[in-house]
């Protein structure tokens, strides 16, 4: 399958500029979901009670092991960074539910974020500015055109549309789906507020205008992460960062 150079030309670490900081650093983990009974067992240990019911409530079992493993690595490596147990960690949502960390007294303002698509999920942890994350598995091919068709703005429909093979028309659509659902992740929007965004173009990508998510430009990048899916990230301020995407382990 050949990549769409219009879309991605990250290298295997998307890096905007030289990171003076740590607040120019996003930290971007890749987390396998499909781990042994065992794992599965110990990160469900660590969830609060509303976490676990809707593990338990899962249709598919698979699904709710799946569930299990995210929110505990998520919470093992937040936790780390906030130096707080995992079991104790706190989330406040927002209106549309985007989940922040209570933060203890004293602690880096850090801002969370992930996103799963079956067998892989994507968290990104980001210091003092809003951040967005998305990970999805590739689209079937011809999945996306009639979105693309319909929502995207033109430049980012002839990107799909034109595409000289159906497997690269959804390698280009889910890529450009990655990046709309971690801009509208930055402001805890909704879905629809994204679709008419221009983000067409090489990774990194500036975003001067976000509306009608909100005010502000929006830095973006794509995620290398490994198998079948596809990744991004993005977060608030017009401040450049790198990302340092590391992959965990149980």
């Amino acid at each position: 399958m050949s990549t769409a150079p219009a879309v991605n030309t990250a290298p295997a670490v998307s890096t905007l500029h030289t990171a003076g900081s740590e607040a120019d650093v996003i930290d971007a983990w890749s987390i396998p979901t499909d781990q042994p009974p065992d794992v599965v067992h110990r990160l469900y240990g660590l969830l609060d009670p509303g976490e676990r019911e809707r593990a338990d409530r899962a249709h598919d079992p698979v699904e709710g092991g799946r569930f299990a493993v995210v929110r505990g690595a998520v919470r093992l490596l937040v936790a780390e960074r906030l130096a707080v147990a995992p079991a104790d960690l706190v989330w406040h949502y927002g209106p549309h539910g985007k989940p922040a960390p209570v933060l203890p007294p004293a602690a880096e303002p850090l801002q969370v974020n992930w996103s799963g698509s079956g067998a892989l999920a994507l968290l990104a942890l980001a210091v003092g500015r809003r951040v967005g994350a998305d990970v999805e598995q590739l689209a079937r091919p011809g999945v996306g055109t009639r979105i693309a068709r319909r929502h995207f703005p033109a430049a980012d429909a002839a990107l799909v549309l034109d595409a000289p093979t159906p497997a690269d028309g959804a390698d280009r659509f889910t890529r450009l789906w990655c990046r709309r659902e971690a801009c509208v992740k930055v402001h805890g929007g909704r879905l629809a507020q994204g679709l008419g965004l221009p983000l067409a173009g090489p990774s990194p990508l500036r975003l001067a205008d976000a509306a009608p998510l909100g005010p502000g430009p929006l830095w973006l990048a794509d995620v290398p992460v490994p198998g079948p899916f596809r990744a991004a990230v993005a977060a608030d301020t017009d401040r450049p960062f790198t990302v340092r995407h590391r992959t965990w382990t149980a």
